[in-house]
């Protein structure tokens, strides 16, 4: 396997007068769990379906474990697995009817009840799909792009519908296939998610790339200041940012003559990060 599992250089997408994707750069490194966010229509979705093959581009470059996708064969197929947004078992199928199915597709694919044993449905096992919940039938399509044992997963808002139990449990997936080295690449508007799973993560907002890099120095969030927040002597809040938090609490300790009361030192979080590459303020707000 080469160093890069992806390489995109100038990737442009129009649908009519509207640019879904405007010249995004990319490199996501062989293994890797890399994470997409940005905003509903940020072309987020149509550059997987692009890393995929399902969909043309306009324009730039395109290398997707050593080839084109809008030129790849079967065999390069059969070395990608993809959960997308939308459903894609048969209704009147069982669990295990749909898994053994698709385990048909490759060549050398993980065993049908160990893949349904890995989403946590084997309860539901001979269950037709039609009478899942909306969780259950994303775990479905969790192990339908999981069973072919893929060089590279494709995941397109995987966890939508998931209980907190189920995402965990999903999250241990992930970390699983990585460590076989599985490269990843998760599209999520949990930022949760992203900050316990990627590697490192990019935001794409209007089409275009605005940072990437690792979740804790994400858009310099590593170098932003630290937010000291305490209550002043007539009982209003303060807060000052800083990048010398510490001396500033030992102002604030003297001042105080011991204990600072309200005291709360925070450092930005990705939300944070996120809201101020994308172009809003934490009250939803458009800057």
């Amino acid at each position: 396997m080469t160093e890069y599992a992806v390489r995109v250089r100038g990737l442009r997408k129009r649908y009519g007068e509207v640019t879904a994707v405007d010249g995004v750069d990319l490199d996501i490194r062989a293994g890797e769990v890399f994470g997409l966010l940005g905003p509903n229509g940020a072309g987020k979705s149509t550059t997987v379906e692009i890393l995929r093959g399902h969909r043309a581009r306009d324009g730039g470059e395109v290398t997707v474990l050593g080839a084109d996708p809008a030129r790849a064969g079967r065999a390069w197929q059969a070395r990608i697995g993809i959960v997308w947004q939308d459903e894609s078992a048969a209704e009147e199928s069982t669990v295990a009817e749909t898994v053994r199915h698709f385990a048909r597709y490759y060549p050398r694919p993980r065993d049908p009840e160990e893949v349904i044993a890995l989403v946590g449905l084997e309860a539901k096992a001979r269950s037709r799909t039609k009478t899942l919940s909306g969780g259950q039938r994303r775990r479905l399509d969790v192990a339908l792009g999981v069973i072919g044992r893929p060089e590279l997963l494709l995941l397109d808002e995987p966890t939508t519908g998931f209980d907190p139990v189920a995402r965990r449990r999903f999250w241990s997936l992930i970390r699983a296939l990585a460590e076989e080295g599985t490269t990843i690449v998760l599209t999520t508007h949990y930022l949760e998610e992203a900050e316990a799973l990627a590697d490192r993560l990019a935001v794409i907002a209007a089409g275009r790339l605005q940072a990437t890099g690792e979740p804790a120095s994400l858009g310099g969030r590593a170098e932003a200041g630290a937010l000291v927040r305490w209550t002043g002597p007539d009982g209003t809040e303060r807060e000052s940012a800083t990048a010398h938090p510490t001396a500033l609490i030992g102002e604030l300790a003297a001042t105080f003559d011991g204990e600072i009361p309200g005291l709360q030192v925070t450092r930005p979080t990705l939300e944070d990060v996120y809201l101020g590459l994308i172009g809003h303020d934490r009250d939803g707000s458009t800057r």
